[in-house]
Parts: structure tokens; sequence; C-alpha cells
């Protein structure tokens, strides 16, 4: 039972190694070990603040209609909603549905005029959440150009940074961070050959609440433009799916999608009420297609704007990834040379061979056969670590490297505490097959104490931490677990099969 079990750890190490290997292409090396290209991106988050602005203003207009106390003008500008009403009693009254609509807007109201502002801790949030949801954006995009999960992550509140190992020429990385993917569908009002001749039928003055966009230019040709409203009937937001698609004749490539059930529900009840007229299909504020409106459409529908298999298939992705919650701009592009990062490498496995020969010599020295057994449990240890990494699909960076040094360290703690046990053991005239169990159970407590309140701090820097420092955690918080696996269940194996099937009577500690 001892011989089988002992064996059964040689089994995992030989097929943990042979799993491993090569590891270069089973382990995933961060940007400081290969090299590649830094992105840092700024987020114009005010943006976002516009946009919840411009939402909100889409249920203050639906609760004034439906009151009969619509406002003769609405402006949104540098942050504050500011409606006109003919009267100072239509203006309180509609302050009042707004307060119970809206009960976290700042709101002032100056004879018959309302103006609507968000506190500071809601524009924080709006803030943040928009970092937030742009980093799951990038990842929607960007995971399927590498493998696994590209490194992205948040720098302070206006700024995020992109890794992306082993890339040199990040040209179509870029093209998809740049590419906005504001999809929105939007009634047309007006549309002419110019804004010259909209502004002439609106008599010079645009309503607050609308704007004039051009169409996508086709044959070197300038489209027409459009009077649509500010606020889209339907956005991207409620879209399931996208694919490139044929159109039905069959002689145009286009991007067939699905909207989900409350998308496709809105887009029945606006289609549905405006037969004859024109939507707009308006995709990064330029409107690609302006069909009109014959029939009532549900969830399904098809977007032409003259595509190339190759376009339609990168709209398609882009769609599906969502837009930006908040404009985003290049600010800083940093290339990381491969020679820098094969030096890297070389330092990190000369401090782990450094750091293991000198645990050799100590462990032969101090501890003899058993120091030397230890040594072997700690090579197991690094292996379990990589076997982790491996199957977690973590990415090893320096930091990492230098979080398997600490739990080399660690586990050689472990093995000293046991052995000590062992020692005390042996000193009162316990026979060493017992000493050797005792030395264990006396230790574990000990050991597991230790190693879990460490674990606790590696799991506090990963949630807390970014990019380098959460390398650090996974690799220390993996060596935590591989340095109370080898500790407690290998090394004790290996000795007690040295002792019992080897027959091994007499081992100096």
């Amino acid at each position: 039972m001892v011989r089988s079990g002992f064996f059964v750890w040689i089994a995992i190490a030989i097929a943990g190694i042979l799993f491993l290997w090569p590891l270069r292409q089973k382990l995933r090396l961060g940007i400081d070990l290969v090299g590649g290209t830094y992105i840092t991106l700024d987020v114009h988050t005010q943006k976002a603040i516009e946009s919840e602005l411009i939402a909100r203003m889409g249920g203050i207009n639906t609760v004034l209609t439906e009151n009969k106390v619509e406002p003769t003008a609405k402006v949104i500008d540098d942050r504050v909603i500011t409606l006109q009403f003919s009267t100072i009693d239509k203006a309180q009254a509609a302050g009042s549905l707004i307060k119970s609509l809206y009960p976290d807007f700042i709101q002032k109201t100056f004879s018959n005029s309302v103006t609507l502002s968000l506190p500071a801790s809601v524009e924080e949030k709006i803030k943040a959440d928009a970092i937030e949801r742009n980093i799951h954006v990038l990842h929607t995009r960007l995971d399927p150009m590498s493998v696994g999960e590209t490194p992205i992550a948040a720098k302070g509140n206006k700024q995020i940074v992109i890794e992306l190992p082993d890339v040199s020429d990040p040209t179509q990385a870029k093209a998809m961070i740049g590419k906005s993917a504001v999809l929105e569908f939007r009634l047309v009002d007006k549309s002419a050959a110019s804004k010259q001749d909209i502004l002439y039928q609106m008599d010079g003055e645009i309503p607050g609440d609308m704007e004039i966009l051009s169409g996508k230019e086709l044959a070197g040709h300038t489209g027409e433009y459009y009077l649509v409203p500010k606020l889209a009937q339907i956005t991207g937001s409620m879209l399931r799916n996208a694919q490139p698609a044929l159109s039905s004749d069959g002689t145009q490539v286009t991007v067939a999608f699905e909207l989900t059930p409350e998308g496709g529900q809105k887009f029945a009840e606006v289609t549905g009420a405006n037969i004859g007229k024109r939507l707009a299909i308006v995709l990064d504020g330029v409107v690609i297609s302006a069909p009109r409106v014959e029939s009532q459409i549900s969830t399904n529908g098809q977007i032409t704007g003259n595509f190339t298999a190759d376009s339609a298939r990168e709209l398609a992705t882009l769609l599906r990834s969502g837009s930006f919650v908040a404009p985003v701009s290049f600010e800083e592009e940093r290339q990381i040379g491969p020679a820098l990062g094969a030096e890297s490498i070389r330092q990190g496995i000369v401090s782990c061979l450094v750091g293991l020969g000198f645990l050799l010599l100590f462990s032969a020295f101090y501890y003899k056969i058993p120091g030397l057994m230890a040594f072997i449990a700690l090579l197991f240890n690094l292996l379990l670590v990589l076997l982790g990494m491996s199957w977690l699909g973590a990415t090893l960076t320096m930091p990492g490297i230098a979080g398997m040094v600490l739990t080399v360290g660690m586990a050689i703690d472990a093995s000293i505490l046991i052995y000590e046990r062992i020692k005390e053991e042996l000193a009162h005239g316990v026979a060493l097959p017992k000493a050797i169990n005792d030395g264990f159970s006396d230790a574990m407590t000990v050991i597991l104490d230790a190693n879990i309140t460490t674990f606790i701090v590696g799991v506090v820097l990963y949630i807390f931490g970014t990019g380098p420092i959460q390398g650090f955690a996974v690799t220390m918080m993996l060596g935590i677990v591989a340095t109370l696996i080898t500790g407690l269940f290998f090394l004790r194996s290996f000795l007690r099969f040295v002792v019992n099937t080897l027959q091994v009577r007499k081992l100096q500690f």
C-alpha cells in the first residue's frame, strides 16, 4: 500500500513533466519576459456622463408628455439638462414629476426653467462603471486575436493599460480598439443633400433634442444628410448576436443581426408605428443606410452598406463586443524588445537556480539524506506550481517568478518544521516509523496556520492589485497550495516508502 502510494506520486510527476514539455508552449509568458507592446488608452469618461443624461432625458420626455407638461426647449450642455416651460406652474409641475422619476438629480428651478445635474458621487460611479465596461469590451475584441486572455487593467480613474505579449506590430489590435462600433437606429425626421438644405427647411434652427448626421460616402460621393433625434430609439446594447451574411437575393454581403427580446419588442413598436417612414441605421455617428419601413420588424434584420466579406466579419465582431461606454483615445504605445525579455528570463532562471542550489547545500549539510528528500519535494513543488499556472491559463511574469522563489523558501520552512518535530520524537526514544507519523501530525497545525494566513494575503493582493502584483499573488497562492500538498502528503509518502518499503531503520535528522 505504501509502495503503490509513492508510485502514484512518481506517475503524477512524470505525467506533469510530459504535459509541460515543451515549457515555452504550455506557459503564457508576460510581456516583461517575451517582449511585446504596451498600449495606454485615455478614457473620456465625461462622455459617459453625457450619455447617461441623454438616456435619462428619454425617460423625462415620456413622463412629461404623458402629463401634458412638455417643455418648449431642451438643452444638454456641460453635464447639465436645462428645460424651458411656457409657465412657472408647468416648470414646478415638471420638477415634481422629474423628482419622483430620478430622485438623485440635483434640481434647481429658476422662474419657468428647470436645471438638472448629477451629484459628484453618481458621476464618479458612472466613470468607474465606464472603465470597467470598456475593459470588458476590449477583452471581447482582443482575446480572439491572442492565446488566452489579453492582460487589460485600469490605471487610475481615467486610463486603461493593455499588454500585448510577443506582439511587435499591434496594427490589427489598434484597429479593433479604435473603432467604437456604436450601433443605433433613429427615425429620420428630414433628409437632404446638404446640411444647409436641412437648416433652410428648419428656418435655420435645430431643436435641442435633434441633430444632423451625415450619410456614408459611396464611390467618392458624399451621401445624404439626416435630421434625427439625439436619443436613439434602439441601440446596440439591445443586440444579441451579429454575423456576416448575404442579402436575400445573394448579391450583397450584409451583417445580419438579432435583438434581445426587449430590443425586439421595442423594434416592433417603433417599426409598427412608423410604417412608410425612414429608419436610419447609424454606426459611429454616420448613417450607413436609411431604408423605408415597409412592415413591422421584430427581432431580426440586416445591415447593408457595400461591405466586403472581411469588413462584414469585422463589423459583426465589433457589434457582438458592444460599444465603448466612453470613447477612448491612444495616449501611449511602448515597445518592449525580445532581447530585454530574454534577459529577464535568464535572470529569473539564474535566481531560481541559485536559490535552489543554496537550499540543496543547506538541506544536505544539515539533514543529510532526509534533506535531499526535502529538496526533491521542493522540485515537485515547483512542478505543481507550473502545472497549476498552465491549467489556469495564468501569465508568468518576473514578479511571478519572485513569487515562486518565495514559495520555495516557504516549502523548505515546512520541511524544517516537520523534521524538527521528528527529531524531538526520536530524542524521546520513539521508533522511526512512529516518529515520522507523530512529526507530521504535530507540525500540521502550525504549517496550516502559517500558509492559510499567507494565502489570505495573496487573495487580497490579487483582488486589489493589478498587473505585476496579481502575477505575484497567483504564483504565491499556487505555491502555498503546492507546499501543503508536497509537505504534508508527498514528503510523508516519500519517507514512509524509504522506511517501510526499503526497510531503512535509521535516518539522521
